[in-house]
């Protein structure tokens, strides 16, 4: 077996892979950067954020032209060119991918193709090559969950097959209603499938703010999205006219569909590395515990990224990249923040950081609650938005924000003012007397901190 040496070597070239490789690089360290997929990105960029970012997009294009009779603008019948729409957005990930090329090569980042495997404390298996290692970084990142007992059946997909566009079936069925079942019944809902949305918790979005989630619930039905609640998923049967789910619970009896989407959330892919060889232990779930500055318990060894456990989010893994670069190349550096966003790109879009309102009750946190409606901002009627909210949890005694919510077009983007002021242990007075454009959507964050202050003029 060949044997080679490495520096730092990274394990993955998701948005933690690339970025720790980028970042390690820019310090002066020689890089190499290995990933199964002859693209960087991962799958965030190849099979995830950015592919099913387009197709939203699309289908919010869709959504425009089908409520444009309301402001009298008639663009006749729609029609979907499948092929353009998948061409379109193969082309922006293709665009992107091959962006991150060129950044790699810029700073001599060496890529090897393949999969990676510790035979040793210091020693790495890519594809039949033996590679010795100073320090390495496990970012292998995490699969779709396969509920067990279902039939093999091709009409079966998971959430990488729902992107890959292949047809738009009559009837779907998406078993899941986190963030990422909730954009595929977006996106096909909106293409023309009749959507059935199967969640076995008590609310779509589980650990959102309910009075937002409410908001979001009778948009989507309004859509002629169908949601079950409560609801288990207890047989599938395939039989050659459909996919037919038993189910028990909010919902009982049947539900016949011509294509299936599990999206039961997703699996750390620590065990895909034989990373107990390297004395980093991996647990039942697949995941591999580091502390904040992203170290596994062997000295030499991180792990960042969707493998390291919830909240499997790319910039989550982001930041863990850097950190992890910056550690291992003798710098003090952590991430030591819970404040990780989270955004449902559906539409409306649904965003949150920080507590919730039943969050604070449940840990016996102090706490009141403002909220502003998005029917009183001029900006969101404006520019034809629907129902929306923009909620604050704060502290009574100081006034410091502890979590945030909002539900409204755009909301993803508003988002980032409220992580920002809990980062700086900004107050509602702070936020208040900041002074916000008018009218834009980032107002009624304004508004809600002025509602608690009592000092709002706009209801």
């Amino acid at each position: 077996m060949a044997e080679h040496h490495a520096d730092f070597i990274v394990l993955g070239a998701g948005p933690g892979g690339y970025a720790c490789a980028f970042r390690a690089a820019d310090l002066g360290r020689k890089v190499v950067l290995v990933d199964p997929r002859a693209t960087l990105g991962g799958v965030c960029l190849n099979e995830g954020c950015i592919p099913s970012k387009a197709l939203l997009h699309a289908a919010e294009i869709i959504r425009e032209a089908r409520h444009g009779g309301e402001w009298g603008i008639s663009t006749g019948k729609i029609s979907v060119d499948l092929d353009t729409l998948r061409a379109r957005k193969d082309g922006i990930v293709a665009q992107l991918t091959g962006g991150l090329g060129a950044l790699s090569k810029r700073r001599k980042v060496k890529t090897l193709r393949g999969a990676a495997k510790f035979i040793g404390p210091k020693t790495l298996e890519i594809d039949g090559e033996a590679w010795t290692f100073d320090q390495a970084v496990i970012a292998v990142g995490s699969s779709p969950v396969r509920l067990p007992g279902w039939p093999d059946d091709p009409r079966i997909w998971d959430s990488t097959d729902a992107l890959a566009l292949r047809e738009i079936p009559k009837r779907l069925a998406i078993v899941g209603g986190g963030i990422i079942g909730l954009e595929m019944a977006t996106v096909y809902a909106a293409l023309g499938a009749q959507v059935t949305v199967i969640e076995f918790m008590d609310q779509i979005a589980p650990g959102a703010d309910r009075e937002a989630v409410a908001i979001l619930r009778r948009a989507f039905e309004r859509e002629g999205i169908t949601i079950h609640t409560g609801t288990r998923v207890t047989a599938v049967n395939a039989t050659k006219p459909a996919l037919i789910l038993d189910c028990s619970g909010g919902f009982t009896g049947e539900i016949k569909a011509d294509a299936v989407i599990q999206a039961v959330g997703r699996r750390a892919n620590g065990e895909a590395v034989n990373a107990p060889v390297a004395g980093v232990s991996v647990d039942e779930r697949g995941i591999i515990a580091v502390n904040a500055s992203c170290e596994t318990e062997v000295k030499g060894i991180f792990a960042i990224g969707d493998v390291t456990g919830n909240p499997m989010l790319a910039h989550r893994a982001t930041h863990q990249g850097h950190v992890a670069a910056e550690v291992a190349s003798g710098h003090a550096a952590a991430l030591d923040t819970d404040l990780i966003p989270s955004v449902a790109y559906t539409s409306p879009e649904l965003a949150w950081a920080g507590l919730t309102q039943a969050q604070a009750k449940e840990r016996s946190i102090p706490h009141k609650t403002a909220s502003f409606p998005w029917a009183a901002s001029g900006r969101n009627l404006s520019s034809g938005g629907g129902d929306g909210l923009t909620k604050l949890v704060y502290c009574p005694e100081s006034h410091r924000i502890l979590g945030a919510t909002l539900i409204g077009r755009n909301a993803g983007e508003l988002l980032a003012e409220c992580v920002l002021a809990m980062e700086m242990g900004a107050t509602l007075e702070d936020i208040a007397l900041t002074v916000h454009a008018h009218p834009t959507l980032s107002e009624t964050v304004a508004f809600a901190a002025e509602r608690a202050l009592g000092t709002l003029t706009d209801l």
